[in-house]
């Protein structure tokens, strides 16, 4: 322990802790064996008199490390906060230990005890964090000039902010300036609407504080959060804090669907054809009175020869488009073809409306042939009717309801590698990533990983993280609108508004040191001791977030405002050089080595298990607020990622006579995702690296395992640690016990 450091000891007696502990041996384990200069019992410890007892002892004996013996971290987080100059932690005493193993049991004061170690350990071996703080502007900017950009800058404007706009077209408006009317936005819900882009577009124009760039590209965006330098093609340079990407969708290309007569058939239309016939006044059929047209509803949708996904607003579209010859055409026969119809919210209203109309007929089925009539008209034959017969339609018009695809897709559904400049280095002129995913070249980032939003299926740069819109893995980048799945023009608009939230909010974190979601607040951040690096790039390769470029040698490159705290970058380092004040190496370490381990005599076998924070230690928390019981051998450590695992703490445990090391985290792939995107999937990957040390250490692969798990899955976490801890056994206690 450091001279300097003066640890006071607080343990709460209540919520049946008292029932089932000896404090006495506690409080031993405090003061006698670490030197604690205050050690204390309270049977309240979360009362305001407490707190406050433990407030005027950190002044009375200048404490500046305070461990608390109480309730599981995860609760009552805001009571125990003692400012910047004290670091405290919180042991485990009542879920772990307590609720969840037999009350007045040796192994279970043994776990207690080992807990009150560790925790005395791991705040001997903090260090006060201090906030990476720097000047930062704070304007946003916005690319994208639809109806989604538009609405988040005056969104940003309103709230204080100066924004910057930059359109690709000599106007703004986007997809609305091809658009005859929009669908129902108001109630009762039940007539399309004239779109108001032009009072739009004179508000975006006329604000104070909003600044457009229309005809432009952006050639390259490069720095982090609250100091993003960008150049446009028209040789335009600014910084902007943070940004938001509303660059929408395109039609799916109908050309593909030469089996549904595009291309074939001039009176095939698409969608988007059809809207504009009516928006520029053009005739069909030559001028001649339309007697029937046909919508032919997910052409080339959740289909996989095409676009496996619903594009959401093809059905509301077609029933718009439906009003819009029954106005022109009173008398037309209309046939609305669908597999499902598909109209969410408030829009099944407008559906009903549409269904009350007059020879507007709706049939459910597949399309399987289309084929043109001696008279010129199309023949549509359709199976899988309700009826169960085949039908045939005969229209004078067809028009396919095409999906629609992101901007950021890159050539086909699936994306490619990575495009580099000839030398093979990106456009700030870094090494290119192997690993970098293929760009849009929208934003053009210098990022090590790609010049653009990564995306997930389908080419979308949807939210990385289930339950947190906007979110991707850009810190302080936000995709917004159509650009980040299908969606609606109101929708849209309130797409907008959170990514104007979430851009505005980055600016105050970025200001003051402190980390986004998921450690929202962290004022932590990575610190390099690059006279050891070896330029191995593992550090630089693996961060999900792109926070560290790197030199023509190898070496990180940090963007620190860009860093979510993970600690996969300290997990990934082989020479141990990446730290945080509050989060080390140096400080699991001695977790480890602080927990007392029984000779090979004592036959009590020894678990370590690395719990991630986000949804295997809340899972461990939910078991204990259940009482449910599990094993006492097993000793729990929460790490921030299981992709911060270095194996170095593996080792140290295994080298330290621990019989069994468990690695339990967030579960990863497309239907669940780990927290920090990557690190559960990482950890997985390294587990070779783990293979390798055991062999070093002649110890049997089966002492270390990797799970995932989910946060609702906490009943399953005493059959994961009783069935580990019996394999264990079964394999024989590990050899380096007592040396």
């Amino acid at each position: 322990m450091s001279s300097e450091n003066k640890v006071g000891v607080f343990l709460c007696s209540g919520c049946g802790l008292n029932e089932a502990l000896n404090f006495n041996e506690l409080v031993k384990v405090a003061v006698e064996e670490n030197k604690a200069s205050v050690c204390k019992v309270n049977q309240w410890l979360c009362c305001d008199e407490s707190v406050n007892m433990i407030k005027q002892d950190i002044t009375d004996e200048n404490l500046n490390r305070v461990v608390i013996g109480a309730c599981s971290q995860r609760f009552l987080s805001d009571i125990f906060s003692f400012g910047s100059d004290v670091t405290a932690d919180r042991v485990n005493l009542r879920e772990n230990v307590a609720w969840t193993h037999k009350p007045n049991d040796e192994d279970t004061q043994m776990l207690a005890n080992d807990y009150l170690r560790m925790g005395i350990a791991k705040v001997n071996n903090i260090e006060i964090a201090e906030p990476f703080k720097r000047d930062i502007n704070e304007t946003v900017l916005v690319v994208g000039g639809g109806i989604t950009g538009m609405t988040s800058a005056l969104a940003a404007a309103r709230a204080g902010n100066s924004v910057i706009l930059t359109e690709k077209d000599d106007k703004l408006g986007g997809w609305l300036n091809k658009v005859y009317k929009t669908e129902p936005s108001h109630t009762p819900y039940l007539h399309p609407e004239m779109p108001e882009t032009g009072k739009m577009i004179s508000e975006v124009e006329s604000n104070d504080k909003i600044q457009v760039f229309k005809s432009c590209l952006i050639t390259k965006i490069s720095g982090e959060p609250g100091n993003f330098k960008v150049i446009l093609n028209n040789s335009q340079t600014f910084i902007v804090g943070s940004i938001i990407q509303a660059t929408g969708s395109r039609p799916y290309n109908a050309e593909k669907l030469t089996d549904l007569g595009y291309g074939k058939y001039e009176n095939v239309l698409t969608g988007v054809q059809f809207e504009e016939y009516f928006l520029n006044g053009k005739k069909l059929q030559d001028g001649k009175p339309v007697k029937s047209v046909a919508f032919i509803q997910c052409a080339g949708s959740r289909d996989e020869k095409h676009l496996p996904y619903c594009s959401s607003t093809c059905c509301t579209t077609s029933l718009k488009q439906a009003l819009y010859v029954r106005e022109k055409f009173p008398d037309a026969l209309i046939y609305i073809i669908y597999k499902d119809i598909r109209t969410p919210a408030h829009m099944e209203h407008f559906y009903k409306r549409v269904q009350t109309e007059d020879n507007i007929f709706f049939t459910k089925g597949e399309v399987v042939s289309i084929n043109k009539s001696d008279n010129g008209s199309i023949f549509i034959d359709i199976d899988n009717t309700l009826l169960g017969d085949k039908i045939r339609i005969e229209s004078e018009v067809v028009v396919l309801a095409t999906g629609t695809v992101p901007s950021t897709l890159v050539g086909e559904i699936e994306t490619s590698a990575s495009e580099t400049e000839p030398n093979g280095k990106t456009l700030d002129g870094k090494k290119a990533a192997q690993s970098a995913e293929a760009g849009a070249k929208i934003l053009n980032l210098a990022y090590r990983q790609g010049t653009d939003l990564p995306t997930l299926k389908y080419g979308y740069p949807d939210s990385h993280y289930i339950c947190f819109p906007y979110e991707t893995r850009r810190t302080g980048i936000y995709a917004a609108g159509s650009v980040r799945y299908p969606m609606d023009i109101e929708s849209c608009k309130e797409d907008a508004y959170g990514a104007a939230l979430k851009a505005i909010q980055v600016l105050y974190t970025a200001r003051e040191g402190k980390a986004v979601h998921p450690r929202s607040g962290d004022q932590s951040y990575p610190e390099f001791f690059l006279q050891r690096c070896t330029q191995c790039k593992r550090c630089t390769e693996e961060c999900p977030f792109g926070t560290l470029d790197e030199d023509e040698k190898g070496t990180p490159l940090p963007n620190l405002t860009r860093c979510r705290r993970c600690g996969i970058c300290l997990g990934a380092c082989p020479e141990r050089i990446i730290s945080f004040k509050d989060y080390s190496i140096q400080m699991i370490s001695s977790m480890i080595k602080s927990v007392e381990i029984p000779d090979e005599f004592d036959e009590k076998p020894r678990i370590l298990a690395f719990l991630c924070e986000n949804d295997a230690y809340p899972s461990l928390d939910f078991a204990g607020r259940h009482r449910l019981q599990y094993d006492p051998n097993v000793r729990v450590i929460p790490v921030r990622c299981l992709g911060s695992v270095n194996v170095v703490w593996i080792a140290d445990a295994l080298s330290r006579g621990f019989d069994g090391v468990l690695l339990i985290g967030c579960k990863y792939g497309d239907d669940y995702q780990c927290h920090y995107v990557k690190g559960s999937e990482l950890a997985s990957k390294r587990m070779e690296n783990v293979q390798e040390k055991l062999k070093q250490l002649v110890l049997e692969p089966e002492r270390v395992k990797l799970m995932t798990l989910s946060i609702d899955e906490y009943g399953k976490i005493p059959g994961i640690f009783n069935e580990f801890v019996e394999q264990i056994r079964e394999i024989g206690f590990n050899p380096y016990k007592g040396m």
